[in-house]
């Protein structure tokens, strides 16, 4: 893993692509921000808050400029779901803007609203993971991608797939992790949520041995890649270590918090001019 030095502008734009369980479990209640609300409720901010981080890093002086190609896909019931838009397919940074649905209020701006919470029916991850194998084959076969830095996955779910074994599992997520540019592999960041505040959380392991004898654990740890080495200072940082070793893109229990964290590392680790 000697690559992921490429620097993002408008001739080599980058992608990401977030998967978000909307099965039923989602509407059971966590504390976010000091108030009770749904799993699905706090995940829509978390990653409404992404896209508006990163339209702010694409925003330049003559308005925003297409350095991000941005996929999000919600997978509940049978079916995968667009949850922007009416398309499941990438949405250039560029049309964000005029894509938002209304504006929340926080403590200090109002923040762009393009994701509203959902929460119904089974889990079926092996049918998004496939869908996410498919466009990021076809994104990095695309010439003008060939140098750029490679798309970045993030999987979030708070449950087990209801549509594939282990095996299943294991196969798409390979299959995703071996689609690459020439700066390198695509990066499968899996983000398993917490079902209760008092569960013990493990963030970007360095070893399986972390995760005890948990299977889903291994099972995610096992399909995430390896983060690169430009990120494992800022994982260090998370995890409260002083030495950067080799790192998993996964977690097991994390906190809302920890989940944003999560994604902060996996997005802004990248060199944008």
């Amino acid at each position: 893993m000697t690559n992921y030095t490429s620097t993002i502008n408008s001739r080599n734009r980058t992608a990401f692509i977030i998967l978000l369980d909307r099965s039923g479990s989602m509407a059971e209640k966590i504390i976010f921000n000091g108030e009770l609300t749904s799993k699905a409720e706090a995940l829509a901010e978390v990653a409404n808050r992404l896209i508006f981080e990163l339209l702010c890093r694409a925003r330049r002086s003559d308005g925003v400029r297409n350095y991000f190609d941005v996929a999000l896909i919600g997978y509940s019931g049978d079916e995968l779901s667009p949850v922007v838009g009416q398309s499941k397919g990438f949405i250039p940074i560029t049309e964000f803007e005029k894509l938002a649905r209304t504006e929340l209020a926080t403590q200090n701006f109002a923040l762009p609203r393009w994701i509203a919470p959902a929460a119904e029916g089974a889990t079926p991850m092996f049918e998004a993971l496939l869908e996410a194998a498919e466009m990021v084959e076809e994104w990095c076969a695309r010439p003008e991608n060939a140098k750029s830095y490679p798309p970045t996955i993030f999987n979030i779910t708070d449950g087990e797939a209801s549509d594939g074994d282990h095996a299943d599992i294991a196969e798409i997520c390979e299959r995703l992790r071996s689609c690459a540019t020439d700066d390198g592999n695509a990066l499968l960041i899996n983000i398993h949520l917490a079902t209760s505040a008092d569960k013990h959380s493990t963030l970007f392991p360095s070893s399986m041995l972390e995760l005890g004898e948990n299977y889903y654990a291994r099972l995610l740890y096992e399909c995430a890649s390896e983060m690169p080495a430009n990120y494992a200072q800022a994982i260090a940082s998370l995890r409260g270590e002083s030495v950067a070793t080799r790192y998993r893109g996964m977690s097991f229990n994390a906190s809302i918090s920890e989940v944003i964290a999560m994604m902060n590392i996996g997005s802004i680790s990248l060199n944008v001019i």
